[in-house]
């Protein structure tokens, strides 16, 4: 198993990302798991990639360093990269994700993976 992040595997589209971020839209699922908050539109059958596209968030409000940000997402995509083959193997895989960091400091690399390993099995 090759553990890589492609371009294809990153969600830029805008009118995806204004869908996934939507208040109350019905396609949007979400929940809680610390250190984060998962937003994900279930398979969509437009999409033939084998891995979801994914989007990681980290608000500017709590960290204002745009270094302290940009170590939080590379920590967050690197747990991502090594542990999304864990997904639910029995199910169909969801479309789009969007991970949402909301601890309130740096956590470890380490709790960072426990988080994104429970957060993918509940996925």
């Amino acid at each position: 198993m090759l553990q890589t992040f492609t371009k294809s595997e990153r969600l830029c589209s805008k009118k995806i990302l204004g869908e996934l971020f939507k208040k109350g839209s019905a396609s949007v699922q979400t929940f809680y798991l610390f250190p984060f908050r998962a937003l994900y539109i279930p398979h969509d059958p437009e999409r033939t990639d084998e891995w979801p596209a994914i989007v990681i968030t980290v608000p500017k409000r709590t960290f204002k360093r745009a270094v302290d940000r940009n170590l939080i997402r590379r920590r967050v995509r690197e747990a991502y990269r090594l542990h999304k083959s864990g997904m639910s193997p029995g199910r169909t895989r969801p479309a789009y994700i969007a991970f949402l960091y909301t601890a309130k400091q740096i956590i470890s690399f380490e709790e960072i993976e426990k988080g994104m390993k429970l957060a993918l099995k509940k996925i």
